[in-house]
């Protein structure tokens, strides 16, 4: 089974007939613009199975979860440089304070000064 990734717009073509863009996404799901002759059946794989259709083995499944970027901006990282800011002033010996610095860095590992820049 071929695999392609599309952005936004993007489209591929089936043939000479069949033209498919990814229009919009949304969160976890994204919509599909299809054009194709009359002739050619075109089925949600849900109403196929319900129909009494067999699944095509070259589907897969999909993942159990979905990991969903968040985009980084100035905002974020100025928010970030906050909360680091408010733990080193807070008592050090406080077992919560070093769980949540020890949390913090573990899902935004401090960056060397050469690639704070990136963050800005």
């Amino acid at each position: 089974m071929l695999s392609l990734n599309l952005k936004q717009g993007e489209y591929l073509t089936v043939g000479s007939d069949v033209v498919v863009q990814l229009d919009r996404i949304s969160g976890d799901s994204c919509t599909l613009a299809v054009q194709a002759p009359r002739e050619i059946p075109i089925l949600r794989g849900e109403v196929l199975e319900r129909s009494g259709g067999k699944r095509p083995d070259c589907v897969q499944d999909g993942p159990r979860w979905h990991r969903q970027e968040v985009p980084w901006n100035r905002s974020k990282a100025q928010a970030l440089q906050a909360m680091r800011k408010l733990l080193s002033e807070m008592d050090g010996s406080n077992g919560d304070v070093q769980a949540l610095r020890r949390q913090l860095n573990h899902m935004f590992p401090e960056v060397s000064p050469g690639c704070a820049n990136r963050l800005k």
